[in-house]
């Protein structure tokens, strides 16, 4: 279905919120939803709806949808489904229209749960309503500092920043979450679509394409839905905001799994593959690979090119990394011969001047930065990357490296990718130093060269 994007603004950024079902137990899902409302710095109106009234969480209740002066922007709905038809029959008549069903029992739930669909379907055919869900676990949004919103029972807040998923699983979308804390991916709207009642997965990357704070839309799926609508609107998307998608039933028994999850009768992978491609969608195979998929896009929307440089203080690591090059379709490329030279009169002669560039493991941030510089300086063309490895060993203090290394990414005009392998005492506050100079490091330096092919494959 589709729906205006004034309307879904509703969804994304309500200046006002009615929770019906809303508890004081944050392990309820009323109660979870108020606790994630003021844990994510939302500052609308917040109306708890629940027939005992009182206080709950310290907003004062109503007991009643009808006893709202003014409707709301946002109803969320966490009831029963025995009684979600009346909610929403209440929530009509007084002038409510959109609303979150985060409780499942409609179409996936056998004969009572469609006989439940088909009436809130006619109902909001009758009154203009416009439902998300049911039968998922919310919304989070966090690309729009002014109105920060979370309807959802997720058990935290993604950490932040220009990435959004939407996800036909809720564990999946749960697991993203988790991910953005440890592994500093810059997340930062999760949507939940659950059965797509009428906000679909082409809603949400609609919606999302135009959004000026999200670079890039990350998708867990298993049914595309209307298919030639879903891949209409991913070709006007695509172009100019990166679509990557892990689709799951890549196998007999995965899709037989699918069809047994959500009702979705998933094609055969090669047709998927086919039509990911004509959507202009990067379609990536693996959860791992959605992770690195999610660390990278945010930081280069546009993707690489495929030519590399690998600058390494440890000899093992550099050849994993250049091995991982090749495996990843990548190109390493061939030193000029006057950095060479500039290189090898400045640098211990057991440093290997080739690529990978090994600056031996007792590096410092002077070696370090003269290197990057060099490169930097003298290579203005056939360099689309640099990947950077920095094993910490314990003569060594890694900040004042993670710091020139930051000074120069600020300033370069070729994409700089880091990774950091060892024990890491500081690693929260030395990945976000990187994050914040445009950097994404990474913990493997397999994982970062990986990352760098899925970058080069979103430029081809």
């Amino acid at each position: 279905m589709a729906v205006d994007g004034r309307r879904l603004d509703r969804f994304f950024r309500p200046a006002s919120i009615a929770v019906v079902g809303a508890g004081d137990r944050p392990t309820s899902s009323g109660g979870a939803v108020l606790r994630n409302l003021r844990l994510c710095g939302y500052d609308g109106r917040v109306i708890p709806v629940n027939p005992k009234g009182g206080t709950i969480q310290g907003l004062p209740a109503v007991t009643a949808l009808s006893q709202i002066d003014v409707p709301v922007d946002l109803v969320a709905v966490l009831v029963k489904p025995e009684a979600i038809i009346d909610v929403v029959e209440e929530a009509a008549a007084s002038g409510h229209r959109d609303l979150l069903i985060l409780p499942g029992g409609f179409a996936e739930a056998g004969a009572e749960g469609q006989a439940r669909d088909a009436k809130l379907r006619a109902l909001a055919v009758a009154h203009d309503l416009v439902v998300a869900g049911p039968n998922c676990a919310g919304l989070v949004n966090l690309l729009d500092s002014d109105r920060r919103f979370a309807a959802t029972f997720f058990r935290d807040m993604p950490a932040g920043g220009p990435v959004a998923l939407v996800s036909q699983s809720g564990a999946i979308a749960e697991e993203m979450i988790a991910a953005s804390h440890s592994l500093a991916i810059p997340l930062g709207c999760v949507v939940s679509v659950g059965n797509g009642m009428h906000l679909d997965l082409a809603s949400y990357v609609d919606y999302l394409g135009e959004h000026p704070q999200c670079r890039a839309i990350l998708l867990y799926v298993e049914s595309f839905g209307d298919a030639e609508r879903f891949a209409a609107v991913a070709r006007r998307v695509s172009p100019d905001k990166p679509i990557i998608a892990l689709v799951g039933g890549r196998t007999a028994a995965g899709r037989a799994a699918a069809l047994r999850h959500t009702g979705s009768e998933a094609a055969d992978s090669d047709a998927i593959d086919r039509y990911c491609e004509d959507c202009g969608i990067l379609r990536v195979g693996s959860l791992r690979e959605l992770r690195l998929a999610a660390k990278v896009f945010g930081f280069h929307p546009n993707g690489i090119g495929p030519r590399v440089l690998v600058l390494s203080n440890s000899g093992g690591p550099g050849v994993l990394a250049v091995d991982r090059v090749g495996l990843e379709g990548l190109e390493p490329v061939t030193l000029p011969a006057g950095l060479c030279d500039r290189l090898r009169a400045a640098l211990p002669a057991e440093a290997a001047v080739a690529n990978p560039i090994d600056l031996l493991a007792d590096a410092r941030d002077d070696r370090f930065g003269f290197v990057l510089r060099a490169v930097l300086d003298e290579w203005t063309d056939g360099l689309d990357a640099v990947l950077a490895i920095h094993v910490v060993p314990f003569m060594v203090d890694a900040g004042p490296v993670v710091q020139v290394l930051a000074n120069l990414g600020r300033q370069s005009s070729v994409p700089l990718l880091h990774s950091m392998m060892g024990t890491l005492e500081h690693r929260g506050d030395w990945f976000a130093t990187l994050a914040r100079a445009g950097i994404p490091a990474f913990d493997d330096c397999e994982d970062m060269v990986a990352a760098a092919g899925l970058l080069a494959r979103r430029r081809h």
